[in-house]
């Protein structure tokens, strides 16, 4: 659930993306966190949050889940506050109770489209931000009713050509339900990397000219940042 100050057009300051990995006995405490912290991120000041599971992103059905990472994704109007999110109780909480966790900062460069109903990134202007440096993308879709079958078989081959792709540091499927709302976080060394999978794989450029034909989406965004920080590491490695 998002609060109610991502208003369109508004480009946030800055979107924080936090990724925990938490052992197994710990997984029914990540389960509980899901629904115990909304009412805490309604009164954090983020402008946009997600409460989000994660998975491979091979399939994009339940298999795929992981119950050993999760992710919260917010969006600050200042800088300031999302420094500020760091000693939060969501935040301190999730830190105890994970092994491992990745903190990625990130300025919106381009959006499209809308994640339940609002424009979270905003309109930003056209800008070679992140031409030479790192840049992340966030994909995500709500899967028209009767469309799954058609839009999951078509994933399989999506999936393994990204694994391939020259540039490509960490891919993480991202979800608010294990069925239905279905997205991803890939972070690249730069952004010629990102473009040359989005406009010049065979995969993903089939899916794409799918998509308008075989209208699977009842609502779609694509979001690219510029890297501005990143800490921590994900399954031992700092991407």
């Amino acid at each position: 659930m998002a609060t109610e100050r991502a208003d369109a057009g508004s480009v946030p300051a800055c979107a924080v993306l936090h990724l925990w990995r938490v052992p197994t006995s710990a997984v029914p405490v990540a389960v509980a966190r899901m629904a115990l912290d909304r009412r805490r991120l309604r009164s954090s000041g983020a402008a946009f949050w997600k409460l989000l599971g994660t998975g491979d992103g091979r399939t994009f059905t339940p298999r795929d889940a992981d119950p050993h990472h999760w992710a919260v994704l917010t969006t600050w109007d200042d800088e300031a506050a999302a420094t500020a999110f760091e000693r939060s109780p969501v935040v301190r909480a999730w830190d105890r109770l994970a092994a491992e966790r990745l903190r990625v900062e990130m300025v919106p460069v381009a959006s499209r489209g809308q994640w339940s109903g609002r424009e979270p990134f905003g309109d930003p202007a056209p800008t070679r931000a992140g031409a030479t440096g790192p840049v992340a993308s966030i994909t995500r879709a709500r899967i028209r009713l009767g469309r799954g079958r058609s839009f999951w078989g078509a994933v399989p081959p999506v999936s393994a050509d990204l694994g391939a792709v020259p540039g490509l540091r960490l891919a993480v499927g991202i979800g608010e339900a294990p069925v239905g709302l279905q997205g991803t976080f890939s972070l690249w060394s730069d952004s010629a990397s990102l473009r040359d999978f989005a406009h010049r794989r065979a995969a993903h450029r089939d899916v794409v000219a799918r998509t308008a034909r075989e209208r699977w989406y009842a609502e779609e965004l694509f979001a690219r940042f510029s890297v501005r920080s990143l800490e921590g590491t994900h399954r031992g490695t700092t991407p």
